[in-house]
C-alpha cells in the first residue's frame, strides 16, 4: 500500500467545507479523472473514473463521518483498492484547512511506476487546489448531509 497527504486552506468557514464535501455527486467538478459519482445510500457511493485512458467502476463505503470533523472511506468492490479520510481544522470564522489522508494499492505496472513518479499525490494536490476555487468562487456549499456515521 502507498500513501498520500496533502491540504489546503481554504477561505470558508469549516462547515462550509466540510458540507460541500458530504455533496459527493458534484465531486467531477473539482477531482480530475472522476467522471461520476452516485450516493446509492447513506453509506455507499459508486464512483466512474477514468485516469490516463483507463476506466474504472468500484464502490466505496463511507466508514466515519462526523459533522464539521472528518469523513473516512474505504472501498468495497470493484477495480480500485483504498481507504482514507478527510478532516476539516478550523483557522478562524471563515478560513479552514482541508487534510486529506489517503492509503492506496497500485494496480499493474504502470500505477506503480506511476505512484513512485508521485501522480497521484500531485492529482491529490491538485483536487484539493481546485477543491478550494470551486467552494470560494460559490462563497457557499451546493448541499449539506449533517448525518453521522
Amino acid at each position: 500500500m502507498s500513501q498520500v497527504e496533502e491540504s489546503v486552506q481554504v477561505d470558508v468557514p469549516v462547515r462550509t467545507a466540510y458540507n460541500q464535501w458530504t455533496q459527493f455527486e458534484s465531486f467531477p467538478a473539482f477531482m480530475e479523472g472522476v467522471e461520476r459519482i452516485e450516493q446509492l445510500d447513506d453509506k455507499l457511493t459508486h464512483w466512474v473514473t477514468k485516469v490516463n485512458g483507463a476506466q474504472r467502476e468500484f464502490d466505496a463505503r463511507i466508514t466515519e463521518q462526523i459533522p464539521d470533523e472528518r469523513v473516512a472511506w474505504t472501498t468495497v468492490d470493484g477495480e480500485a483498492r483504498q481507504a482514507g479520510v478527510v478532516t476539516f481544522h478550523r483557522i478562524d470564522d471563515n478560513t479552514t484547512k482541508v487534510m486529506l489522508q489517503m492509503d492506496f494499492d497500485p494496480e499493474g505496472f504502470a500505477e506503480t511506476v506511476g505512484d513512485k513518479l508521485g501522480f497521484v499525490k500531485r492529482q491529490v494536490a491538485g483536487d484539493l487546489k481546485r477543491f478550494k476555487s470551486f467552494i470560494e468562487s460559490r462563497g457557499g456549499e451546493t448541499g449539506a448531509w449533517r448525518g453521522e456515521v
